[in-house]
């Protein structure tokens, strides 16, 4: 109600600033109280987006006054051209994932969860308790807290059989969620200018990270069953390269999980080359059908580099995740993470190990499950009737749909006109290191209002129709 009548008050405020000129008293918080039938702190809640807003200014024992419009005038930032001289590598713009969303559109671009699919009532009562505490105040270590360490630790031990090591505390580092532990796992085990094998399709995110480390890409083929073993082992040993990036479990953006056969297949072409395979496993807790097992699990080689993000599955607003090495390439991988960050925030990561924590945490892991797999189903279905064209296969778990087109699709103007229409959607260039094969679409079925799911992927064939 607090923030209902704060609202009310800053727009009829608005109004008066409107028609006052800069430097007009507004009315003492009394009147407005008296005004507006609230408490004080409504009153100076109001005032405190007003100032936010840039529209006024508060003098402390004076009053709150309509603050004078900034002059705008245009600025000559040339010199900065000789300053900064060319770029000395090309770091593509954001993906197009990320672009925020109108209330009136239809949002099915977009690579996180809706907030109906996440744990809010234990991420609330876990920032109340957090605050309270004195992770509020302290500094971790930098490889961060040894309670969390010992949690993504236990998590993988759980799932390492007996003949095989399983890796402790000491071999886990908290990282500012993926895209940090990709970073410095880029940096730290291939360097600039050396070459990473990777999967194309692949996580555009970690084309970004890899154009901020100055890696150079080798893409190899994915397809639904992952890539094939042959084709790695001979690009290794052309290339030269001795790091290969994947991600075996739900991949972003096939929905890819490998076999079994296939990740044995992976795992000792890698080992034969002395390489490392960087396991990127952001989609476990996604998971819908099946069991998902990270090739972590079954090395105790120190070939698998394991990153296991919690960002997607808590909030947003918890970037928290973990990279996982044994070895020297542990330490090289801790040397970026505290020359880049220092340390992640003991708030976020006693959030974090609240959450996961708490009994409520497996209930809710269920619950999510069973939704994702039922928006799902209620996507695929959609796309077949609407756009029975594009080619899309089943993901037993992840975010997303990869819907492939016909070649002929002008994708730039697909992606265009359902915007234009109010369908926010992804092209699929975004997700490939080289040169697109073939004309795709990322859809998430995780995103918010499924009921729209219908509707949306109508306009998006509607819009096929016209452009061909």
């Amino acid at each position: 109600m607090n923030n209902d009548s704060s609202g009310v008050i800053v727009a009829s405020l608005r109004e008066w600033i409107a028609t006052s000129a800069p430097g007009a008293k507004l009315p003492s918080t009394r009147a407005l109280v008296a005004e507006h039938h609230v408490g004080p702190a409504t009153v100076q809640q109001a005032l405190r987006t007003l100032v936010a807003l840039g529209l006024v200014e508060t003098r402390p024992g004076v009053g709150t006054f309509v603050r004078a419009p900034r002059v705008s005038r245009t600025h000559d930032f040339g010199w900065q051209t000789t300053s900064l001289g060319a770029p000395r590598r090309h770091i593509p713009t954001a993906s197009a994932s990320l672009r925020p969303v109108r209330h009136d559109m239809i949002s099915l671009h977009s690579g996180y969860p809706a907030a109906e699919l996440l744990p809010e009532r234990l991420v609330r009562a876990a920032f109340a308790r957090v605050a309270r505490s004195d992770a509020a105040m302290s500094r971790p270590p930098s490889e961060g807290m040894p309670e969390l360490r010992s949690w993504f630790a236990s998590e993988l031990a759980d799932l390492t059989p007996s003949a095989i090591s399983a890796p402790g505390p000491q071999d886990v580092i908290v990282v500012p969620g993926n895209q940090g532990g990709l970073t410095a796992c880029f940096h730290a085990l291939v360097g600039t200018g050396r070459p990473l094998v990777i999967e194309s399709p692949t996580y555009w995110g970690a084309i970004h990270a890899a154009a901020q480390a100055g890696v150079d890409l080798v893409p190899i083929p994915t397809g639904p069953e992952g890539p094939d073993p042959d084709i790695l082992a001979e690009t290794l040993a052309r290339s030269g390269a001795r790091a290969f990036y994947a991600q075996p479990t739900y991949a972003n953006p096939t929905g890819a999980r490998w076999s079994v056969e296939l990740a044995d297949r992976i795992l000792q072409t890698v080992r034969e080359a002395g390489a490392f395979l960087i396991e990127d496993d952001w989609a476990r807790d996604f998971t819908i059908t099946g069991e998902a097992s990270p090739l972590a699990a079954r090395d105790d080689s120190g070939h698998v580099v394991h990153l296991r993000s919690l960002t997607k599955s808590v909030a947003p607003s918890v970037r928290v995740a973990a990279v996982t090495a044994r070895g020297p390439a542990r330490d090289r991988i801790l040397t970026e993470v505290r020359a880049a960050n220092m340390y992640v925030s003991s708030a976020l990561q006693a959030v974090a190990l609240d959450v996961v924590t708490q009994p409520g945490w497996r209930t809710h892991l269920r619950a999510m499950r069973r939704q994702l797999g039922e928006r799902r189903d209620l996507l695929v279905d959609a796309v077949r009737e609407h756009l029975p064209m594009g080619e899309v296969t089943l993901p037993a778990g992840g975010l997303n749909l990869w819907v492939r087109l016909p070649d002929a699709t002008d994708l730039p103007r697909l992606v265009a006109g359902c915007e234009a229409k109010g369908v926010l959607v992804a092209g699929g260039d975004d997700w490939f290191p080289a040169e697109p094969v073939g004309k795709h679409l990322r859809l998430n079925y995780s995103g918010p209002n499924p009921g729209a799911f219908g509707e949306g992927t109508r306009i998006i064939g509607a819009t096929l129709d016209e452009l061909t």
